[in-house]
């Protein structure tokens, strides 16, 4: 058992719940559905994504040893070279389910995979480490844009969610040294603004997922669909309404989740707050993943993003997601 927690702990176990949203947001941002491709990108992006948390704890072992000698390699609860291997074992595992799932996928896989070894033994501590946590976060997105349409469609919302990622790594650069209200006092700006803009909607956006086109039946011209009959104004205005309740819904919950720990931080600098605001911002990230499909018009795959959020917080409370 103890065996196991030591795991948990390096892997970070209930940061997992993150992921799948990023695959899943960007596979709807491109206006098409998750499919079998999908799952294999969540997959690969589960792999790497715990490659990373591996390889980071082997890159800080030295680091850990004084500043949090209670992690799993610092403690002698794992071998570094387990932990090593480890990273080695999961990235393969990544790249080889990426390119199962298609060439589009695999050509974006690779440079996720380099970006993260690249953060992990290299850029961390240099002045361009969130961003390279936030171009990691953005690959991400657009692997799962890659599994149903072109990935360049999905660059803005990829920006929107490396924005967020960016302005949590910088906060996470103090976390055990506290000291500034600069970097949650930023965070926590960055939120309101991504806030704001998620709930704003996107201009055209595609509403394949939620209205049904897509889903067996093709638009023909405004209004009509073949096998859904044609829709009525007032279909149109309730389907508006529902989506705008939606986007503001999740953008409320993102900046709520977020913006409360940011703001404890900047009120009060010190390591057990900052490491506080470092996990609202984690955990943060999946109603920003769920707005954003929200954004792109797929009601579903929101609510169904939504839903990795109290399974997260769950199991955050037993092993930490920082």
């Amino acid at each position: 058992m103890s065996g196991r927690r030591a795991w948990a702990e390096l892997l970070r176990l209930p940061a997992l719940f993150t992921v799948p949203g990023d695959a899943l947001s960007g596979a709807v941002a491109t206006g098409g559905r998750p499919n079998r491709r999908t799952l294999l990108a969540i997959g690969s992006s589960l792999c790497l994504y715990e490659a990373g948390m591996a390889l980071n704890d082997w890159a800080d072992r030295a680091e850990d040893a004084v500043e949090r000698p209670h992690r799993p390699l610092p403690s002698g609860r794992i071998r570094p070279s387990c932990a090593f291997t480890a990273a080695c074992v999961m990235t393969a595992a990544g790249l080889g389910l990426a390119a199962r799932a298609g060439r589009p996928a695999l050509a974006v896989a690779a440079p996720l995979a380099a970006t993260v070894w690249a953060y992990d033994l290299a850029l961390k501590h240099t002045p361009v480490g969130p961003v390279a946590m936030a171009a990691a976060r953005g690959l991400d997105h657009l692997l799962g844009a890659a599994t149903t349409g072109r990935p360049q469609e999905a660059l803005p919302s990829a920006a929107l969610l490396g924005a967020h990622i960016f302005a949590v790594t910088t906060v996470s650069r103090r976390e055990t040294q506290g000291g500034t209200s600069l970097p949650p006092l930023a965070a926590l700006a960055a939120t309101a603004a991504l806030a704001g803009f998620v709930a704003r909607g996107a201009r055209g956006a595609k509403r394949a997922a939620s209205t049904g086109a897509g889903e067996g039946t093709a638009a023909i011209a405004p209004g009509l669909e073949i096998g859904a009959g044609r829709r009525t104004p007032a279909q149109d205005r309730a389907d508006h309404t529902l989506d705008v309740a939606l986007r503001t819904a999740l953008a409320t919950a993102y900046a709520a989740t977020a913006g409360r720990p940011y703001a404890h931080a900047a009120l009060n600098p010190s390591p057990p707050l900052t490491q506080r605001a470092v996990g609202g911002g984690i955990r943060a990230t999946i109603p920003l993943q769920a707005a954003l499909a929200a954004r792109a018009g797929s009601g579903l795959t929101a609510v169904a993003v939504a839903a990795l959020a109290p399974i997260g917080r769950k199991y955050a409370k037993k092993v930490s997601v920082t």
